[in-house]
């Protein structure tokens, strides 16, 4: 009997260290029936994070606008794909807005799927939804964590129109994440460019300074050290102020086979490097995630 490649693949034990319990049942619990009774979406449940009963408890979470289905397919991400989304749902921002007040968040972090199929690419999508929190729940902090919002046919000017409509509703951060060096995007990152996602934080600070900017790497496909230091190099030369530094995680034998598992001491001198080179606030670790303390910046 011909075996599959899955089942040839010599599949390295998951370490310790990247085991944790998923948190109390009565939050998680709490915030996924919130979340499924107005059908709307959050990247801690559709992403799976392991931190995301820790996050619910400190009264912060992830929303995923525009729906579950993303137009893009790289090759590490947990979220469906498919050339198909959802149309939007005109009730989202206001769902949104209930369900962040109804769980009394203090800090949200709105993400989306890329959604290449529409004309501004869901960028005035964030904004309505940023309004709709803000009417209901004044006091909330907005982080926004958007795709890179390249395509059409203007493609450099339709960019940065649209990073400009988000960076006009004065998010409390705004992240992009590069997501690994630039030898391996074209293996994790399909339908992405390392220049293009420097490009979206150089925007940002271009336009308005004072806006604090983030992105993040995922360990394990591969890099190398001095990799990891010259783009954190390349994110600091562009302005960007936060850095997250996690472990990337197998989702399922569809998605890329981890490469390495970096130790918890590993993660701790990458930090201390990414200190070093400026950038303010930094969360290295095996279980960090883009949305990791949020709210601690």
């Amino acid at each position: 009997m011909n075996k599959s490649p899955a089942s040839e693949l010599k599949l390295e034990p998951v370490p310790a260290w990247l085991r944790r319990p998923i948190g109390k049942a009565s939050e998680l619990s709490t915030v996924q029936r919130i979340i499924k009774q107005r059908q709307i979406h959050t990247i801690c449940e559709e992403g799976r994070c392991p931190n995301r009963g820790e996050c619910y408890a400190q009264k912060t979470a992830s929303f995923l606008l525009m729906g579950p289905t993303c137009t893009r397919s790289c090759a590490f991400c947990q979220v469906d794909k498919g050339h198909a989304p959802m149309p939007l749902d005109p009730d989202e921002p206001r769902k949104v807005a209930e369900a962040v007040q109804l769980l009394g968040l203090r800090y949200v972090v709105l993400t989306s799927v890329a959604r290449d199929d529409l004309p501004d690419q869901g960028a005035s999508w964030f904004v309505k939804t940023m309004k709709a929190i803000r009417e209901d729940n004044p006091e909330t902090q907005i982080e926004v964590l958007t795709a890179d919002f390249w395509g059409g046919t203007s493609k450099e000017t339709g960019q940065r129109d649209r990073i400009a409509t988000v960076v006009q509703a004065k998010p409390a951060c705004y992240n992009h994440n590069i997501e690994t060096v630039r030898r391996l995007q074209g293996l994790v990152r399909r339908g992405a460019k390392y220049d293009r996602s420097l490009r979206v934080l150089q925007i940002v600070k271009e336009l308005n300074a004072s806006i604090p900017t983030k992105s993040g790497l995922m360990l394990g496909h591969g890099e190398t050290e001095a990799e990891i230091v010259e783009t954190m190099a390349d994110l600091r030369a562009v302005g960007c102020d936060r850095i997250t530094i996690g472990q990337y995680m197998r989702p399922s034998l569809a998605h890329l086979p981890v490469q390495k598992y970096w130790t918890p001491e590993e993660f701790e001198h990458l930090g201390a490097i990414a200190r070093d080179i400026g950038f303010a606030h930094v969360r290295s670790g095996p279980l960090v995630r883009s949305s990791y303390h949020a709210g601690e910046g």
